[in-house]
Formats: C-alpha cells, sequence, structure tokens
C-alpha cells in the first residue's frame, strides 16, 4: 500500500525540526525499518539545510516543498525550492574522503553522503525551481 506525504517550510532552519517530526511519525506509519528512517531523515536534513543557508541572496524569502511517496518497493523524496539554480549533483565540490579531517576543505561530503545512502539522485531546474528527487529501495 502507497501513502504519500506532503509538506513546506520557508528559508527557516527553525521550520526543520517539524518537518523532521512529521517525517518521523509517517516512517513509523508505514513501518519503515530503522536505517531507513535515519538515512531519510540525515538526507532531508543536509539538503534542506544546504536550500536555507544557501539558496536565497540578500534575505530573500522563499518556499520549499518536501513530498515523500512511500509503498513497499521504495521510499521516493521529492524537494523543490524556489532558491538560487544550484545542481547540487555537479556543482558541490567533490570531497576529499582520503586526508586527515583537519587537512580537507570544507564542502561537498553532505552531498557525497546524500549519493552514498540513497539508491537514485536526480536534478533538474524547471520553472525557477530546482528539483531533487531521491528514492530509497527498502528490499536491497
Amino acid at each position: 500500500m502507497s501513502a504519500k506525504l506532503s509538506l513546506k517550510m520557508g528559508f527557516e532552519a527553525a521550520d526543520l525540526p517539524r518537518i523532521q517530526s512529521a517525517i518521523g511519525e509517517f516512517s513509523r506509519e508505514q513501518d519503515w525499518p530503522p536505517d531507513i528512517e535515519f538515512q531519510v531523515d540525515l538526507v532531508l536534513e543536509e539538503l534542506v539545510l544546504n536550500v536555507v543557508h544557501h539558496g536565497s541572496s540578500d534575505g530573500e524569502e522563499g518556499e520549499i516543498r518536501i513530498e515523500l511517496l512511500s509503498d513497499d518497493d521504495a521510499v521516493v523524496i521529492q524537494i523543490v525550492d524556489d532558491g538560487r539554480p544550484f545542481d547540487p549533483l555537479t556543482d558541490a565540490p567533490e570531497p576529499d574522503t582520503e586526508s586527515g579531517i583537519e587537512d580537507r576543505a570544507v564542502g561537498g561530503l553532505g552531498i557525497h553522503l546524500v549519493r552514498t545512502m540513497m539508491d537514485e539522485v536526480t536534478y533538474r531546474r524547471e520553472e525557477d525551481k530546482n528539483h531533487m528527487r531521491l528514492v530509497k529501495r527498502r528490499n536491497e
């Protein structure tokens, strides 16, 4: 059986706990395994905070829409924001995963985690909005 959860928030980090709480409740209702709940929460936090911190210029207000589709096979996450154009799959720096933590440049590690934890990650810019689509398969 499939279910859908739709959420909206502004470009405010203070909105994130409300979003995380709603997703946590949804994951329990949909009986997600704990590892999928953890991965979805971490990935959403990373991507949403990137939009909040880097998506607007000069304090402009914006909106982030998050939609989750859950069924027996997968969890599909769609994040749409009206922030600055930014494709994290090509525009984010490649992280240095070899050097010691004190020698690494800042940036790119969050997107690396997103790619590692999710089974599919795509981006497109359409109608002046960033669209991220992520898929986490349940039975792998």
